[in-house]
C-alpha cells in the first residue's frame, strides 16, 4: 500500500525538514563506541541548551510517556501521595499513569480552556502536607491551554516538594527555562517543538530529585524506566555506552540535524516564528468567523483550538482538508469531539506555505457548504 503524504497541521508529529530528513536516511551506526559517544554527547548538550539546564540529561528511546512513567516511577514509591493538577485530557491521563503505580492521587483541576490557578495549588498542598509531588502538563494539548508554569513552579517550591513537568508538547517552541522555575523532572519529546521524528523522549533531572531518590533508597520501580539505571549507565557506562539500551541511532542523528537548525537560528527567533504562524492563522480564521475556544490569555502560540461555528460539521471540514488538499489537522477529545478543531504550528506547519494552504483550504469548504 502506497504511503500518502499529507501536510500534518496537528500537535504532533510533525513534518520534518528535508535536512532532517537527509539525516534520518544515513548509514546506521552503532550505538556504543568513540563515533557514537561524539554524537551522542552534541546531542546531550544541544538538549542542556534548549531546556536551559545543568541537570543531568538523558534520551530514552519511547514517547513522551515513557518519560513521564519514568519520573514517577523513580521519584516515587506505592503509598505515597501524589498531587496531579489537571484542564484536560493529558493532565488527566497523568493521574491514569501515578494511580497505575499504585500511588495516591489528589488533584487539582480547572474547566476545558482555563489554566490551573496557582493558588488552589497552594492551597492544597497547604492542606496537604504529606504530598510527595506535583505533576503538571505545560501545554495541554486538547485545549490548547498552557499553564503558568512558572508561578506554579513557584508555589511549589514554596512547600519544597517534587515537580514534574510534561513538557511534552511545549519544550523548545516557548521558554521552559528548568533551572530558573526550578522543575525536577522535565519530559519532552523529538516529533513536537523539536521538529524531529518520532522515537526519542529526552528528559532532565534535578539534583535535588537524586537526593530524594538517594534517601528513600531501594531500587523503585522497574529497571528500563528507572532513572537510577539511566545514571548508573551514564557514570560507569560513559566511555563508551553512556545509556542501558540500544537507542534508535537514526533518530538520534536526525535530532542531531534538528537541533542545529533551531541552535542556529537562535532559540528566541525560534520561538518568535510559530507566534507568527499562529497570529496568522488565527486571524485568518476569525475573518471567516471563527473563534478560539481558549481564552487568549491563556492560550498557546503551538496550537490553535478553535470552536465550530453554527452549520459546519468540523468533523467534515477535517475531511475536506485531508481529501480535498491533503491536509491534516486535528479533532477535538472526548467531550470535545465534533465541537472544535485543532491546528498545529510546529514544525513545518509553522511555515507560509502550510499557513497559506491551510487557510484557503478552509474558506474553499466554506464557500461550498454556503
Amino acid at each position: 500500500m502506497q504511503i500518502k503524504h499529507p501536510k500534518l497541521m496537528i500537535p504532533g508529529p510533525v513534518d520534518v525538514s528535508d535536512q532532517v530528513l537527509a539525516a534520518l536516511a544515513e548509514p546506521t551506526i552503532p550505538h556504543y563506541g568513540p563515533q557514537w559517544l561524539a554524537v551522542y554527547n552534541e546531542v546531550i548538550t544541544g538538549l542542556q541548551q534548549i531546556f536551559a539546564t545543568r541537570n543531568d540529561l538523558f534520551l530514552l528511546a519511547g514517547p513522551g510517556t515513557a518519560g513521564l512513567d519514568a519520573a514517577l516511577g523513580s521519584l516515587l514509591r506505592t503509598g505515597e501521595k501524589v498531587l496531579a493538577l489537571q484542564n484536560g485530557f493529558f493532565g488527566e491521563r497523568l493521574a491514569d499513569v501515578a494511580r497505575a503505580y499504585g500511588l495516591e492521587v489528589r488533584t487539582v483541576t480547572a474547566p476545558l480552556g482555563l489554566a490551573v490557578d496557582p493558588d488552589a495549588v497552594r492551597r492544597r498542598l497547604a492542606a496537604e502536607p504529606d504530598i510527595q509531588a506535583v505533576t503538571v502538563v505545560h501545554l495541554e494539548t486538547s485545549t490548547g491551554v498552557l499553564n503558568p508554569l512558572a508561578e506554579i513552579a513557584a508555589v511549589v517550591r514554596e512547600f519544597d516538594v517534587l515537580l514534574i513537568v510534561d513538557a511534552v508538547s511545549s519544550l523548545g517552541g516557548v521558554p521552559l527555562p528548568v533551572d530558573e522555575w526550578g522543575v525536577d523532572v522535565c519530559v519532552t519529546v523529538s516529533n513536537k517543538c523539536l521538529a524531529a521524528p518520532p522515537g526519542l523522549a529526552p528528559l532532565s533531572v534535578s539534583e535535588r530529585a537524586w537526593q530524594v531518590m538517594e534517601r528513600k533508597g531501594g531500587r523503585a520501580h522497574g529497571w528500563y524506566l528507572n532513572l537510577r539505571t539511566w545514571k548508573d549507565y551514564a557514570i560507569n557506562w560513559a566511555s563508551w555506552h553512556p545509556h542501558p539500551t540500544t537507542l534508535p541511532t537514526n533518530i538520534v542523528l536526525a535530532l542531531r540535524a534538528s537541533l542545529h537548525h533551531i541552535l542556529e537560528t537562535g532559540i528566541e527567533a525560534y520561538y518568535a516564528r510559530h507566534v507568527e504562524a499562529a497570529q496568522t492563522v488565527r486571524s485568518g480564521l476569525q475573518r471567516l468567523g471563527f473563534e478560539l475556544f481558549t481564552a487568549p490569555e491563556y492560550t498557546s502560540p503551538l496550537i490553535s483550538t478553535v470552536r465550530g461555528q453554527p452549520g459546519v460539521d468540523v468533523e467534515e471540514m477535517r475531511r475536506y482538508l485531508l481529501e480535498e488538499h491533503q491536509i491534516m489537522i486535528s479533532g477535538g477529545l472526548e467531550d470535545l469531539r465534533g465541537k472544535v478543531f485543532r491546528v498545529g504550528h510546529i514544525g513545518r506547519a509553522a511555515t507560509p506555505e502550510y499557513v497559506t494552504a491551510f487557510l484557503n483550504g478552509v474558506e474553499e469548504f466554506l464557500n461550498r457548504s454556503q
